[in-house]
């Protein structure tokens, strides 16, 4: 059997989206499970729109997803991707046509100098001295007759009526090879054995089925997925919000979480729903995506992530949680590894993003956090709130046993001296060292806390009176 060989070719004209992300997933997924390849090519022919940011954004993304290619041009001792732009150079695109005009299987096309869209001559032969004049020349590619057929490992066996295919451009005027032809020549000069792709690419295929018969090589074998969706089922676009990778990793979505999501988008590993995909390498089967579209629930990628981060080793939490900090060029803070690891512990149990993390945690490392409107008017305002937090200053000065049974005992006798009721007397407390009143459990966070940070945030509170 032949080296199983797959890539991924994204246009570099945005940020790498989802559904891409999805795709390069699975071309990635049965490469590693093939022991084979997977080759990375960026398709830049479109002048227009190929910018050098979105090639470098894409590839940012890629690596950020944890997905590696296996080859490609030596960049300072890594894998740069494959470029077609470079290839164009080399006159790899040319050469082919050129067999395929020889072969009178494709021509040549004048147009005129004042309507260049308006053809004046197909010919087989070098249009040498219309090239000298200055005319727009392309070369199209001749479809024969009949119909054209191929097996596509989802949808079985499909067939298309040439009849309804009219000939198509493979260089354009500028020289470069258009995406139908370019890609035929590249997977078959890099062995690609398989294509995954989205199902957007199903009436490509012919062409693309024509020009590996003119040339009379091998089809790899395609399978089209299905695409992603929006809540309104139309494939999932910036009309439905964002949907680049970059976002989801700029509002503190891991990459276990988000690679997580993006298998379970079509893909069944039986009953499980939380796992990394590194470790179900050996469960893909492309036989057992579905052939059916998939609506994108960011509601279910945020859940899928919270499941992540309360399984996530400590350490590694904390790691990505700062490596997150550092990408978004938020505060950073300033703590031991010991003090963050219990921040995290206790944090993390509520919370479903890096960025709702953040900000759940940032009363527990910073003392500039700010009072919520509803506490101060339902809590700190309250006739009761000055004599609750001057007890609680004198019993929190006294106290020696920080751990969760001793401030648990602390706020159980406050809540005793009957100036207000258990639950307001929490709750005060609670906006009092934290500013919020959604926390971690009361009695964990002022042991956390400590009895410097207490006692200050108490004082601070006072000030108000």
């Amino acid at each position: 059997m032949n080296e199983v060989r797959l890539r991924f070719a994204p246009s570099p004209t945005g940020h790498l989206h989802v559904g891409g992300a999805r795709t390069a997933l699975f071309n990635w997924l049965y490469a590693r499970k093939m022991n084979g390849k997977f080759i990375l090519r960026i398709e830049d022919t479109d002048l227009q729109r190929s910018t050098k940011e979105s090639e470098k954004a894409i590839i940012e993304s890629l690596k950020w997803c944890g997905i590696d290619w296996d080859e490609g041009p030596d960049v300072g001792g890594d894998f740069g991707p494959y470029r077609q732009s470079e290839r164009v150079l080399k006159g790899i695109y040319d050469h082919y046509a050129r067999i395929l005009i020889d072969k009178q299987m494709a021509y040549y096309t004048v147009y005129d100098k004042s309507d260049r869209k308006k053809p004046i001559l197909n010919t087989y032969e070098y249009p040498e001295k219309y090239i000298k004049e200055g005319h727009d020349i392309t070369i199209s590619f001749k479809v024969p007759e009949g119909t054209t057929k191929f097996y596509d490992l989802l949808k079985g066996d499909m067939e298309f009526q040439n009849s309804t295919i009219e000939d198509f451009v493979i260089i354009k005027s500028d020289g470069f090879p258009t995406y139908n032809y370019a890609v035929v020549i590249d997977d078959h000069l890099m062995k690609i054995t398989h294509v995954f792709r989205g199902e957007d690419h199903l009436s490509n295929t012919p062409k693309q089925i024509m020009i590996y018969n003119a040339l009379q090589w091998e089809t790899p074998q395609f399978m089209h997925i299905p695409l992603i969706l929006g809540f309104d089922r139309t494939p999932l676009s910036k009309r439905h919000g964002a949907t680049s990778v970059e976002h989801f990793r700029n509002i503190g979505i891991l990459n276990t979480g988000l690679m997580n999501y993006l298998a379970l988008l079509g893909w069944s590993v039986g009953e499980e729903e939380i796992f990394d995909v590194r470790e179900k390498i050996k469960n893909f089967d492309p036989s057992s995506i579905s052939n059916k579209g998939v609506v994108f629930d960011p509601e279910k990628l945020e859940w899928v992530n919270g499941k992540h981060m309360r399984i996530m080793d400590l350490k590694r939490l904390w790691c990505e949680f700062t490596e997150w900090i550092h990408f978004t060029n938020k505060k950073m803070p300033e703590s031991d590894e010991q003090y963050a690891l219990r921040v995290m512990s206790m944090c993390r149990e509520k919370v479903n993003t890096l960025s709702q993390l953040y900000d759940f945690s940032y009363p527990f490392f910073f003392d500039d956090y700010v009072y919520e409107q509803k506490f101060i008017d339902e809590y700190l305002k309250t006739s009761y709130a000055k004599d609750v937090l001057e007890n609680a200053l004198e019993y929190f000065a006294q106290l020696k046993d920080w751990s969760i049974e001793g401030t648990e005992k602390v706020c159980r006798s406050l809540s005793n001296t009957q100036i207000a009721s258990k639950n307001k007397v929490f709750q005060l407390l609670r906006g009092v060292v934290t500013g919020k009143l959604v926390t971690p459990g009361l009695f964990e966070t002022l042991s956390v806390l400590g009895r410097e940070r207490v006692i200050l945030r108490i004082k601070r509170a006072l000030s108000n009176f």
